[in-house]
């Protein structure tokens, strides 16, 4: 089954705040199953450590944190842009609080928060809410981004972004990449490889294809969790990490 997705703005990347380990879980797994890349937090320094490694498209914030508010979490957000964090200018802020006293709705939004839900919440209204501000927002993943894992490859403007961050290739790499997330989770042969990227015969020689499936593992697993795996004596699989 390929686990390789095409992602249009479901396929933003968003950080869930909140100290309560049931609802982060919960919120996260529900926000991947609906298409989205989700990293959490459960502090307020978390939070920004996370925004500062990982810049996401939406911060789903909630107010009452045990190191500090949301609020003061915004602000440090919003202080730490400017600088070469890669944070997108006002990264949108979707409150989440217990609190919803006009007083903390109306302190939440002045802050440059972009909506304030009260708990509890329909999970599916809150889905529409971070599309409705990722549409307003320009947030999200170019339309047809295909997503493996922590990878983004985008076709349309040949870009890749491993865990957040870009990743130059070579026009044959990047087809070579492509043709590997189109087939994520599928072994193709050599063969096929040599058919899809090159588009014609070397005569038997398939050794260019290990050739350039290093040149993507130098590039794109520098680091654990690995994604091209070999399947000896078949071919070449994108595999996203298991959980």
């Amino acid at each position: 089954m390929m686990d390789g997705r095409v992602s249009g703005a479901a396929g933003a990347r968003l950080l869930v705040v909140d100290d309560e380990p049931t609802v982060r879980e919960l919120l996260s797994a529900t926000l991947r199953f609906a298409g989205f890349s989700v990293e959490s937090a459960a502090t307020g320094a978390q939070a920004v450590e996370s925004a500062r490694n990982t810049p996401p498209d939406l911060v789903l914030l909630d107010v009452m944190l045990p190191d500090m508010d949301g609020f003061e979490v915004v602000r440090r957000l919003r202080g730490q842009q400017g600088a070469a964090t890669g944070l997108r200018p006002e990264v949108p802020v979707l409150f989440l609080s217990a609190r919803d006293s006009p007083a903390d709705k109306i302190n939440g939004l002045t802050l440059g928060g972009d909506d304030y839900v009260t708990k509890p919440f329909d999970l599916e209204e809150l889905i529409a809410r971070i599309q409705a501000i990722l549409r307003r927002t320009g947030g999200g993943r170019p339309a047809g981004t295909i997503v493996v894992g922590d990878l983004e490859v985008d076709p349309e403007g040949h870009q890749v972004l491993r865990a957040g961050h870009p990743v130059r290739l070579s026009p044959t790499e990047f087809r070579l990449l492509h043709y590997l997330a189109v087939n994520a989770g599928r072994v193709v042969s050599k063969a096929q490889i040599l058919e899809h990227v090159w588009r014609y015969d070397f005569n038997g020689d398939s050794s260019i294809v290990d050739t350039y499936v290093s040149y993507l593992r130098r590039k794109l697993d520098t680091a654990e969790p690995k994604l091209i795996h070999t399947v000896h004596g078949v071919g070449y699989v994108l595999r996203r990490p298991r959980p």
